[in-house]
């Protein structure tokens, strides 16, 4: 019944007209189905399975209220209703979540792995959480990782076994050039991860940040479907590509240009010939490179918004228009962009984006000081692509439920 009425709702969603900015109409856009605000502290990214929205969280300036995940059911996307938190650890945060349907010889199910960090003194890692029934979450593993926790996490499953990567933005100096930031977890055995292999620019390439001058730092990890290649978006020296087919021996194959700087995210696309790379600094922007061959990307163009599209309020951090992560349904590329919002673009002809759409959340109060103190914002954290609605996740105001632009 609920896979029907699932259905029922997206060819209804499809029939409606659009919305861009809160507010104003335009055709072939966003519309807004739901919104829900958690409150309680900032939200951070948001991921989608089934018709599940898994809604991460983060710590405020001083404040850490230790929200954990929490799980909302959308089998109708216009009322969405908050069933579980899951991963709701005192004294931590947790802004990442991946979640995947596995199938291997000791877990059959649905699989949540989340980044914790610690807001002071306290435990740092990940954990594992079977979301098999996300109304009735369970906790498998938690796992403590130095020095700071997991700050970004991937789950990936291939060759009938399972893997968590784990990027820990430590900076790596060759003050202690056997820290790795990258680490490899296998988790076939979900209840019993065991770490298999870990890399690093400084240990494993002799390039160490040079404090003051760079900052290499392991942001987060990214794989493609068959777990093969690991894209290691790595600040200031760019997206760092290995070959993980062995997992015990990750292999360097080859970096971006650092460009812009502080390369952020990253999302591969045509089966990895290309790779989406976005950069978190005032007026980052995303870029597009052709990695086909992974010694040697080829930059094909830099994505920017059309010009007059203003962010929603000045963010303190001067992110109010940098991008944040990037995702793809097909030739289309949807884009997380703090004060700018949500931001979609047709990838057909990568080396000529074009802009199609944006929703920006209208500024809300920032009561946590870490925004913009004082004021009213904008600071859109994530975006997920779902088959019927795209779901964003404001740092302030909560989960949004938008239609997919038609």
């Amino acid at each position: 019944m609920a896979q029907r009425l699932f259905l029922a709702v997206c060819f209804c969603v499809f029939a409606t007209g659009a919305v861009t900015d809160a507010g104003a109409r335009r055709a072939d856009s966003f519309r807004v189905l739901a919104h829900v605000n958690p409150g309680g502290g900032y939200s951070a990214d948001v991921v989608g399975e089934r018709h599940y929205a898994y809604l991460s969280s983060r710590k405020g300036a001083a404040d850490c209220p230790a929200q954990g995940v929490r799980v909302y059911d959308l089998s109708n996307p216009r009322r969405p209703r908050r069933i579980s938190t899951l991963a709701r650890i005192p004294g931590t945060w947790t802004e990442k979540t991946i979640v995947r349907r596995l199938r291997t010889s000791d877990f059959k199910g649905v699989l949540a792995a989340v980044s914790v960090q610690a807001c002071t003194a306290g435990f740092g890692g990940f954990a594992v959480v079977d979301v098999t029934q996300p109304k009735h979450p369970r906790e498998l593993a938690r796992v403590r990782t130095e020095p700071r926790g997991s700050h970004e996490i991937w789950l990936a499953a291939a060759r009938d076994h399972a893997w968590i990567y784990t990027a820990e933005a430590a900076t790596e100096t060759s003050l202690a050039p056997e820290a790795a930031g990258f680490h490899i977890y296998d988790v076939t055995t979900p209840g019993d991860p065991v770490e298999v292999g870990s890399w690093s620019a400084c240990r494993d390439l002799h390039l160490c940040s040079e404090i003051g001058k760079t900052n290499y730092l392991v942001h987060s990890v990214r794989t493609n479907a068959t777990a093969t290649r690991a894209y290691l978006s790595y600040w200031d020296l760019g997206t760092v590509i290995l070959d993980i087919s062995h997992p015990a021996h990750p292999r360097y194959l080859g970096r971006t240009a650092p460009g812009q700087g502080r390369a952020h995210s990253s999302w591969p696309l045509q089966q990895g010939r290309l790779l989406l790379e976005t950069h978190e600094l005032p007026h980052g922007r995303p870029v597009i490179w052709d990695v086909a061959d992974a010694a040697h990307p080829v930059k094909l163009a830099t994505i920017r918004l059309p010009a007059g599209l203003q962010p929603g309020g000045a963010v303190v951090s001067t992110l109010a228009d940098s991008v944040h992560d990037p995702k793809t349904a097909g030739r289309y590329g949807y884009f997380s962009w703090y004060g700018q919002g949500v931001a979609i673009f047709d990838l057909k002809r990568p080396r000529h984006p074009r802009f199609l759409a944006r929703f920006r959340p209208a500024p809300v109060p920032d009561h946590h000081g870490l925004l913009c103190p004082g004021s009213s914002c904008t600071a859109v954290w994530g975006v997920f692509v779902m088959p019927c609605y795209v779901l964003a996740s404001d740092m302030s105001s909560g989960l949004w439920v938008l239609s997919r632009p038609r």
